[in-house]
């Protein structure tokens, strides 16, 4: 309620006046929110020492926040410093999320995270610095992580690698057939193979050996 009223003045021009009251609320509950902020309906703040909200923080409506909270800027950003968080958002405690990022609905940031970049709708963010595990209710498979039953065969690979090599050399040697084919017809018919050659040569030595069995 008193965030209401220094909220009220803040918005008229009573910069000083909205200021006074923010540190009082500050200094009777532990809860420092900066009478810029701007913040939707049904806002729960459970266990609020040490929650911060930045001047150009923005929540929506429906959002839980847990003791420990920051909703504040990197120092490097200007006009828009801080982070807006849409509707029915649960940030648990200790939590910090920094700069001016977008949280969005119905997103869930979990105790202590630090969360630098925006946030999807339905997702959950854990760890420092953030990172999604879960995304309307799917778990998502981190990169580093190993999958212990689908393990990739190496020698299987290597097989299929040399299978697929073997078969590029058959096509590219199918290629220069056909060529050396054509040539032949066009250039010089009557050369003949070495397939053709060696037949002829094994008809020969065949028949001298017939006849050589024949005159003993």
């Amino acid at each position: 309620r008193m965030y209401r009223v220094a909220h009220w003045l803040h918005e008229r021009g009573f910069y000083f006046i909205a200021r006074a009251v923010s540190q009082l609320a500050r200094h009777k509950y532990g809860i420092e929110i900066h009478p810029g902020a701007k913040i939707g309906k049904c806002l729960f703040i459970d266990h609020g020492m040490g929650v911060v909200i930045g001047e150009t923080a923005e929540i929506g409506d429906y959002c839980t926040i847990y003791h420990g909270v920051t909703l504040g800027g990197t120092g490097k950003d200007k006009g828009k410093r801080h982070p807006t968080v849409g509707n029915n958002v649960l940030i648990s405690a200790g939590a910090k999320i920094l700069g001016p990022m977008v949280i969005g609905d119905n997103a869930k940031i979990g105790a202590n995270a630090v969360v630098l970049t925006e946030v999807e709708p339905d997702t959950t963010v854990v760890g420092v610095p953030g990172r999604a595990v879960k995304r309307a209710g799917q778990r998502i498979r981190q990169s580093f992580e190993l999958d212990q039953i689908h393990i990739p065969d190496p020698v299987s690979q290597e097989l299929c690698k040399l299978r697929a090599e073997i078969d590029r050399l058959k096509n590219e040697l199918n290629v220069y057939k056909e060529a050396f084919e054509e040539i032949k017809k066009k250039y010089c018919p009557d050369l003949k193979t070495e397939a053709e050659t060696g037949e002829e040569v094994q008809a020969d030595c065949r028949g001298k050996a017939d006849k050589a069995e024949n005159k003993e």
